[in-house]
């Protein structure tokens, strides 16, 4: 999916570029800039997936998964400053007088918006079922490559409709297609961070995982769980009840089927760390 995202991107920055120059459109040519920054967001992706998928060794004992998250910080802060030097060069351009954008112009724009449409459809599905950060913020880059070859559009369309009025609207077409990928290369820096601060998993994560432990014969309470995410799975620490007088044998024991049943029933869950503690008696409050 990602070499998919490259190939496009690779593919409609050259037309975009082209036909930028060529039509006379500084919207055209924001959007083909832009293009050519996902092809930089789309391998680093790619190259942060391909890292994350080592299995884990004696340096890195829960895997590499982060890379992966990383990549995705990565392509947040590629769209800020691409999206920031968009902005600057449409300002800088907006006292340049040249011919209205060619036919050629829209068409491009249409082709965009149509092939970022249908990658944008495959990513999220396929990211958020594989709970992948980077393929989900690569899928939010080409969502937003739909909104600002939009804008793009509708301002080369005013240009082309009444030029001596209109024709400084390219310009700021260009301006808005570089606001929104700030925009939205902020959102995803800030979900990037979220995963790196070891933010919990949502909390109907964290009740099925309750339940879980809950349905192994044995177990009285679930007194704590923590989740760290780590590239496309969590890590997760409980802290069991059992009776107090049962032997240590027989409460490892719960303990591993717990585990068991987590690795076996939640497919997000990478692996599980158990903590056995007595239960309080009736009388005795919880800590």
């Amino acid at each position: 999916m990602a070499i998919a995202g490259v190939v496009a991107s690779f593919a409609l920055a050259v037309i975009n570029i082209a036909v930028g120059v060529v039509a006379s459109s500084t919207s055209v040519l924001a959007v083909g800039v832009e293009f050519a920054g996902d092809v930089l967001a789309s391998a680093v992706v790619l190259v942060g997936l391909v890292l994350a998928s080592r299995p884990p060794d004696a340096n890195h004992p829960y895997g590499h998964g982060r890379l992966e998250t990383l990549a995705g910080l990565l392509v947040g802060f590629i769209l800020i400053v691409g999206g920031a030097g968009i902005a600057y060069r449409s300002v800088v351009a907006a006292s340049d007088s040249h011919s209205p954008p060619g036919v050629l112009a829209v068409w491009s724009l249409v082709v965009a918006i149509v092939v970022r449409a249908v990658m944008s459809a495959i990513k999220f599905r396929t990211g958020r079922r594989a709970g992948s950060t980077a393929l989900v913020a690569d899928a939010w880059n080409d969502a937003v490559d739909i909104l600002s070859a939009g804008a793009a559009l509708a301002a080369v369309g005013l240009a082309r409709s009444n030029p001596d009025r209109f024709l400084v609207a390219d310009h700021y077409g260009g301006f808005a297609v570089g606001l929104v990928v700030i925009i939205t290369g902020m959102r995803v820096a800030s979900d990037a961070s979220s995963a790196l601060a070891d933010t919990m998993p949502a909390p109907e994560l964290t009740e099925r995982l309750r339940a879980v432990a809950m349905n192994v014969p044995g177990v009285l309470g679930v007194e704590k769980q923590l989740a760290r995410k780590t590239g496309l799975q969590y890590h997760v620490d409980l802290h069991l009840e059992v009776d107090p007088e049962m032997t240590v044998r027989v409460s490892h024991q719960i303990a591993h089927d717990v585990k068991a049943a987590v690795l076996r029933e939640l497919p997000w869950v990478a692996d599980v760390l158990v903590h056995v503690e007595p239960a309080p008696s009736p009388a005795q409050p919880r800590a």
